[in-house]
């Protein structure tokens, strides 16, 4: 035996109208309005959005226009105008020839003063040791300059992850510094940009080159 609700007509003509889903919202909205915001967490009141900076005179090179052509905010987000842009806030400091800062050239004129702690005291442990990797196939060697790095970096920055402080005890592939391993925990997010900056680290020609000798020693 089958039981005839008398709400089928009705429901059927508030879907045929489209007023159901009304309804339920307007229930909804009073079951919300039941709910007061906790002492403090009311809503902030509305900010005008600021306007857009002035443009800022940056340098062309392939690799500005490569990386600008990323895409990371929403370009119609409102509020985009009040991000401060990498332009406005490194325009005093010096830059390389890919229009990026010049982070060394920085410290090394005093544009930057990097703090030894967060306190500010003690001293950085600047240890003056180049390290010359020769696995580099056709290309030049990689010279790694110790002091350019500790005179900001503490050695527990590097050793022992991603680098055991033993040589020839890390193997390293470009294809993984792209990738965001190794040099590339720093270099292409903020120190340079391997991908167009090859000669900063494979500067030393190899033996029999056309560049050159090798220095000797190394």
């Amino acid at each position: 035996m089958k039981h005839h609700s008398s709400y089928g007509p009705w429901l059927a003509a508030l879907l045929g109208l489209g007023l159901l889903p009304g309804l339920l919202q307007a229930r909804d909205q009073e079951r919300w309005a039941q709910f007061k915001p906790a002492p403090g967490m009311e809503a902030p009141a509305a900010v005008e959005p600021s306007l857009p900076l002035p443009p800022v005179k940056t340098i062309d090179s392939p690799a500005r226009r490569t990386l600008e052509r990323e895409s990371y905010y929403d370009p119609g987000n409102p509020d985009l105008g009040r991000l401060q842009r990498i332009e406005e806030a490194t325009a005093i400091l010096p830059h390389d020839s890919n229009g990026f800062p010049d982070w060394m050239r920085a410290l090394r004129e005093g544009s930057i003063t990097p703090r030894e702690s967060l306190g500010g005291k003690g001293k950085m442990e600047v240890l003056d040791l180049d390290i010359i990797m020769r696995n580099t196939k056709e290309m030049p060697h990689v010279r790694f300059p110790h002091k350019s790095h500790t005179l900001w970096l503490a050695c527990t920055n590097c050793h022992p992850d991603p680098f055991q402080p033993v040589a020839g005890s890390t193997a390293i592939r470009m294809a993984d510094i792209f990738r965001g391993q190794y040099c590339g925990k720093c270099h292409d997010r903020v120190a340079f940009i391997t991908f167009f900056s090859c000669q900063r680290c494979h500067s030393v020609p190899q033996q029999g080159s056309a560049s050159g000798s090798a220095p000797s020693g190394q």
